[in-house]
């Protein structure tokens, strides 16, 4: 059995590759990275750190393994033609550039195998991912290839955490990922055209959107909270990390807080889905997960692209919104909010993250004084100079409108 794997980064090796190489299954990435794919070709396995709370690091080997470059359309289609599924995690900005060789490939499996179904996992936690997957294959394809009948199109929730590999620790093995324990991959079981893989990693699930609105919603906004209100103690050290900032008094529970008006809105929106103790336990597990020091996930990484996770279907005002539209209290998400306008948090190398330098620049945002959470509230209140931006980036980021009712709730409830 064979997984092709789009992107053979964080994501691509550290779980889905990993997890379907455990179960026996050849894996073959496909990447565009040239010293990456010749690495794996050379060496044909990469290594996995496996990051515990106060535990030795586990190291495993992930073989037999090879890549194909996936600028090489030919080498990739013809690789897809024979593979028994496939998966994507290269991020929604390249999905457009592989989609056209996935489609390519699609048509060289039904010439040589016939009416013979595909399955595609779309690790990539970007909601419009699958509708996009739709309408670029049907226009590739043509009207002739039935496409609900032969592709597969597997959203999934993926809630592994991965942190940023720093120079120094590639220097003796550039192949070489830290990772949590998680293994739970997480695929909406309506999505199979073929049988389900026989994974044990795997977690089929209906209703899929439920799943995929509670990663983004509670996980997603969680990390972030912990990430933008810990800036305001760590300012720009680049070691600053996210069990760090929950340490600090006052910052878990603005965090647990922000999880818990979304919780109370995702019960609200799959009432038959949810229940509170499964809410309740699932934030208990990911707060457990984010104090993780020995993963050491940077407060950079995970507070980074402003523009991104400020937009209107994203963790902070997606959240929002589903409160509003429930009728519930969302404050304390409204300072998370607040409090991503105050991140000018810089990389290992000193440098914001260019969207997050345009953003600031676009919006006239200071770099707001580092305090320590101990002199306020633990909420980052942002100052008067970000104050006046809130309209314009509430409006153009976030995309409210001020004369939508629920919208508006939202505007007034931030703003004020």
């Amino acid at each position: 059995m064979k997984l092709l794997q789009f992107g053979a980064g964080n994501i691509g090796r550290s779980f889905i590759g990993q997890v379907f190489s455990k179960s026996g299954w050849d894996v073959v990435f496909a990447d565009v990275d040239e010293k990456l794919v010749s690495l794996l070709n050379e060496k044909k396995y990469y290594t996995l750190a496996i990051k515990r709370e106060g535990r030795k690091d586990e190291l495993r080997s992930v073989w037999p393994v090879r890549a194909v470059d996936g600028r090489d359309a030919i080498a990739v289609s013809d690789e897809l033609a024979g593979a028994d599924i496939a998966a994507t995690s290269v991020g929604k900005n390249a999905l457009v550039k592989i989609l056209p060789v996935i489609a390519a490939g699609l048509e060289k499996r039904r010439q040589r195998y016939g009416e013979r179904p595909l399955d595609i996992i779309i690790a990539e936690n970007a909601r419009e991912a699958p509708e996009l997957f739709r309408t670029v294959l049907s226009e590739k394809l043509g009207g002739g290839y039935p496409l609900d009948k032969l592709v597969g199109i597997v959203e999934t929730s993926i809630g592994k955490m991965v942190p940023i590999m720093r120079e120094e620790d590639l220097v003796s093995d550039p192949l070489l990922l830290f990772a949590e324990e998680y293994e739970t991959l997480i695929v909406d079981k309506r999505g199979f055209k073929g049988p389900i893989p026989d994974i044990k990693a795997l977690c089929p699930v209906e209703p899929i959107e439920a799943y995929v609105d509670r990663k983004l919603f509670i996980h997603n906004l969680g990390h972030a909270a912990a990430a933008y209100f810990g800036y305001r103690v760590s300012g720009d050290s680049r070691d600053a990390t996210i069990p760090r900032a929950l340490a600090l008094p006052g910052i878990e529970g603005a965090v647990r807080q922000a999880m818990n008006e979304s919780a109370s809105a995702l019960r609200a929106e799959y009432p038959g889905v949810f229940g509170t103790q499964d809410l309740s336990l699932h934030i208990e597990d990911l707060v457990s997960r984010f104090k993780n020091t020995a993963l050491a996930d940077t407060v950079y990484r995970v507070g980074r692209d402003l523009p991104r996770k400020l937009s209107r279907d994203d963790r902070l005002a997606g959240a929002m919104l589903l409160c509003a539209k429930h009728h519930l209290p969302f404050g304390a998400i409204a300072k998370v909010y607040r409090a991503a306008l105050d991140f000018a948090c810089p990389g290992e190398d000193g440098v914001l993250f260019p969207p997050d330098a345009e953003f600031r620049k676009k919006y006239a945002l200071p770099r707001p004084p580092v305090s320590p959470f101990g002199e306020t509230d633990g909420t980052c209140e942002s100052g008067e100079a970000v104050r006046s931006a809130l309209s314009a980036i509430l409006t153009e980021v976030s995309g409210l409108d001020r004369n939508d009712p629920v919208d508006s709730l939202v505007y007034s409830g931030v703003l004020h």
